[in-house]
């Protein structure tokens, strides 16, 4: 391959990480900078009016600050909804009032007047009362973390991560130019296939395998005989209920077992592209049955569990509770007793200290000790995480963690990816340095990775067009692509997903001759993930799809099957026919009130007509946001209905794609359900299911302007979360001039669904 299609791949990849590293800090300094703080709490990027309740230390020393909401201040010791994660890096700061400017901390010195104010570090635990955040003191930065009485907590942009895929991208570079010299990051088999220098070799056959679990189906066998047998790379697509997980976890088996067909035990390192992904493999894991203790898979979890408050299983499992195991800790954990008794001392939380922090002399005098005491810890504590990770078969931890210094120098025979598409490919080259072989799990036809300067651009394209007197419909042309931008390939699965699928992130471009030779194409937008890439270029030779679903009754999983998984999404029986009528807790005295509610998959409300259209509410965000009075008003009387008849609120979902009218609906239902009913957008629920889906469309306007509407994929998602019953809210004269998928749609609901117009209710 020539050399400038590597070269033009990894400038391509920069470029795109910079352009969304800016986004990044432009968005959340124009935040912090123009919002007050009750309009910050409200958008979930901070806590207020919290104190301390703890201070301890943690894995390589750091500083665990535990964060509640004091009885003093607060009625409910419960945080309100907040969007911060494990991973995700904070500042603690003095706490500021809604009206009141924050009160200047006494002077007491030019340095201490910093120290006192705030301290930046990485949210490390989270649960509904506790924020633990993990402050990093390194041995250049000021040790003396003197916080305030009361403060909050602001979520930061997030430059790590980049660091750390900018890092990826550097030793890529080096590996393609043969400047590299570590041995381990040297031009393997694995990179060839994956930048297009050779294409995967042959399959090496496995004969007889005989699979633990019984229950697979012969998609889910063939999947994973594929990733067995393929040397390099192998990529599994596992639409909506099709048991991926469950896939991977015979995976896994397979791989560190030794059985006839695999005679040496593999080491691995599964990686997942958000916390909660990388504890459900976890919590799989362990729930395996063991037949004897001594082969009792060893897995170690590196890095932010999500579930770490809630369950004990995936606590145990994790590097920092097993290094406080093993034979070489009593001595660590005597120093780590003791630096954590000082560190009481100082924040006025430790014995005799009455609340009072010490000052001076004696406060310079115990950080010293501190100094001290955190080094010798460190070294101790080196060499205790190194055993512990060195017996562990089965390393679990996020692309981004896999990168961190406890993974330093660890080879893996194998690894895994799983929501592989929903990762940036720059972050999966993170542990992909770090095996011989690969193995990535998703679904291209779900949401790609959130990726902000697209959204501000698309935003932006919008308002613009907004703005423009509207074309007649019919005439609307499919987005022309910019002149020098190269140009991709569309996914080869589906038969149209090319322009559509978002207005912006793909070009439609004639699908390259079946070549033997493939082509690296460098990406137009960061939302083309390596899965995809491989599919460009390798077509159905690099993957296998799962075909057999075990959510959705059949008539909700027929369009997505037949538009986006060329018909081979196939209803396992148990859930083929099943309706909200078979839960135990529904009942309705009328068999026609019944028959409507219980007994009808799909429910169609067309506003078409009844003038319902959507406002623009400004309050939002700076572009603002889009909500619809009159169908939040269709949807709240459906959801009386359905819980009226029996259906639980928990067993309920609403799913819009406007935040405004998430915010609308919310007013509406809350006070009446309570918060077991739950009312979002499509890209929290991605992976999750619920018995009863209910979809609010908002767009109805003369314009027929459908906004982010057409992408397929949010589409997608948001119908396919639905078991027994699917009802859609939305205006068909308006919708239906969203491109060809969104028309098909439509047309398919008029022909499949109870349809029924909102006026005439």
């Amino acid at each position: 391959m020539a050399e400038s299609t590597l070269t033009a791949f990894i400038a391509r990849q920069r470029m795109l990480l910079a352009k969304e590293r800016a986004a990044e800090i432009e968005r959340s300094s124009l935040l912090l900078s123009n919002c007050g703080p009750k309009l910050l709490e409200q958008k979930g990027l901070s806590l207020g009016g919290l104190g301390i309740s703890s201070v301890s230390i943690g894995l390589g020393g750091k500083t665990l600050v535990e964060l509640e909401r004091p009885s003093a201040y607060h009625t409910s010791p419960l945080f309100p909804p907040h969007t911060l994660r494990p991973g995700d890096l904070a500042r603690i700061e003095q706490n500021v009032s809604g009206n009141t400017p924050a009160k200047k901390p006494k002077k007491t010195s030019a340095n201490e007047e910093k120290v006192q104010q705030e301290a930046e570090g990485v949210v490390y635990k989270v649960s509904d009362t506790r924020i633990v955040i993990a402050i990093d003191s390194g041995e250049g930065s000021s040790d003396d973390l003197n916080l305030p009485e009361r403060c909050r907590v602001v979520k930061l942009a997030n430059s790590v991560t980049y660091d750390r895929m900018d890092k990826a991208i550097d030793r890529l570079e080096r590996i393609i130019e043969g400047r590299s010299d570590d041995k381990t990051a040297q031009m393997t088999p694995l990179f060839q296939v994956l930048l297009g220098i050779h294409p995967p070799s042959d399959l090496v056959p496995v004969q007889n395998l005989t699979f633990f679990d019984d229950k697979l189906n012969p998609s889910q066998k063939a999947a994973i005989k594929f990733c067995l047998e393929s040397p390099e790379v192998a990529c599994i697509h596992g639409p909506p209920g099709t048991g991926k997980t469950h896939t991977l976890i015979e995976i896994i088996r397979q791989l560190t077992t030794v059985t006839p067909t695999n005679p040496k035990p593999q080491r691995l390192l599964v990686c997942g592209a958000s916390n909660l992904s990388v504890d459900n493999i976890l919590e799989r894991l362990l729930a395996l049955p063991v037949q004897d203790k001594n082969a009792k898979l060893k897995v170690t979890r590196i890095g932010h569990p999500a579930r770490v408050m809630a369950h004990q299983g995936i606590l145990d499992n994790t590097l920092e509770v097993q290094a406080t195991r093993s034979d070489q800790a009593a001595l660590a954990k005597d120093v780590k007793s003791e630096l954590e008794t000082t560190l009481g001392i100082l924040s006025g939380k430790g014995k005799g200290s009455k609340g009072k922090a010490p000052r001076g002399v004696e406060r310079k005098k115990l950080w010293e000790e501190v100094k001290a005491l955190r080094k010798e810890y460190r070294q101790r504590e080196g060499g205790v995480v190194k055993s512990v990770l060195s017996e562990a078969q089965v390393v679990l931890a996020t692309c981004h963690t896999s990168g961190g210094r406890q993974l330093q120098n660890h080879e893996f025979d194998v690894v895994i990816i799983d929501e592989a598409t929903q990762a940036l490919e720059a972050v999966c080259w993170v542990p992909i340095f770090k095996a011989k072989k690969l193995i990535l799990a998703g679904d291209p036809m779900q949401l790609p990775p959130t990726i902000i300067s697209i959204d501000k651009e698309r935003k932006a394209k919008e308002k613009k067009k907004s703005k423009q007197p509207q074309k007649s419909p019919a005439k609307s042309k499919e987005q022309k692509p910019q002149k020098n931008a190269p140009q991709l390939p569309p996914p080869s699965n589906s038969e149209d997903s090319s322009s559509e699928v978002s207005g912006d992130e793909m070009i439609k471009a004639s699908p390259p001759a079946a070549t033997k030779k493939p082509t690296l194409v460098p990406p137009r937008t960061l939302e083309t993930t390596l899965f995809d890439r491989l599919e460009q270029m390798y077509g159905a030779r690099s993957k296998r799809m799962l075909e057999i679903q075990y959510r959705m009754h059949a008539d909700i999983c027929e369009f997505p099957s037949e538009t986006l998984y060329s018909s081979k999404l196939i209803s396992h029986d148990s859930v083929a026919s099943h309706l909200l009528n078979d839960l135990p807790n529904v009942s309705l005295e009328s068999e026609e009130d019944a028959k409507e509610l219980l007994e009808t998959p799909v429910v169609f409300f067309d506003t078409s007509g009844c003038e319902y259209y959507e406002r623009l509410d400004n309050g939002d965000s700076d572009e603002g946001s889009r909500c619809n009075e009159n169908e939040a008003t269709v949807v709240s009387n459906w959801v009386d209905k359905l819980i009226n008849a029996g259906v639980l609120p928990s067993q309920i979902a609403i799913i819009t794609p406007y935040q405004a009218q998430v915010t609308l609906l919310t007013s509406l239902l809350r006070p009446k359900h309570g918060p077991e009913l739950e009312i979002g957008t499509v890209d929290g629920m991605q992976g999750r299911e619920k018995e009863a889906i209910v979809i609010s469309l908002v767009r109805s306007n003369d314009t027929r302007e459908v906004g982010f509407l057409k992408e397929k994929r949010r589409m997608n998602v948001a119908m396919t979360r639905a078991r027994r019953h699917l009802c859609v809210v939305g205006d068909s004269s308006t919708v239906t001039h969203g491109g060809s998928y969104l028309k098909k749609w439509l047309a398919w609901l008029e022909s499949n669904a109870d349809v029924k117009f909102a006026g005439l209710e």
